[in-house]
């Protein structure tokens, strides 16, 4: 199974990290999945042998970006990015910031998306300490969650 709960992450963790694989991780709300999304997984997981993905929590996601987030429940979201061929595992965290789900995973990279930059993010010092390296990769043109809920909105 791909939805993996914390006490589970830390014994799959150690055994990939003994198994000799590169982790690569990333994170977010993933609310309405969509092409910006895939594209940028597909490429997250190019970077290494394994791709974990934390999903934010409802009350995160909702404490992030406001009441009416998320669109839909963790579970659901979780299971869309589980479908998803590049993505190896993932797990569901409840802090606003992936600091915990990054400090058991201890990744090799932490991908984010353009809209960030590496040296602002709140994690990137728990990644680094880890021996770990965060990258941001480019957006797809015209592809987000608050540009897609912009023009549905206008409708």
């Amino acid at each position: 199974m791909k939805l993996v709960g914390f006490d589970n992450l830390k014994l799959l963790a150690a055994e990939l990290h003994e198994q000799k694989r590169k982790l690569v991780t990333t994170n977010g709300c993933f609310d309405l999945l969509h092409w910006g999304h895939i594209h940028y997984l597909n490429e997250a997981r190019k970077l290494g042998d394994v791709l974990i993905c934390g999903i934010n929590s409802d009350a995160s996601v909702r404490a992030l970006k406001g009441k009416n987030r998320p669109i839909f429940p963790q579970r659901i979201r979780a299971n869309q990015v589980a479908a998803l061929q590049c993505v190896d595992y993932v797990t569901i965290f409840h802090e606003k910031t992936p600091e915990r789900f990054l400090q058991i995973v201890r990744p090799a990279v932490h991908v984010k998306g353009g809209d960030y930059v590496a040296e602002n993010l709140p994690e990137r010092a728990c990644v680094e300490e880890n021996g770990g390296k965060v990258l941001c990769l480019p957006l797809v043109e015209g592809f987000s969650t608050t540009s897609i809920l912009k023009l549905l909105s206008q409708e």
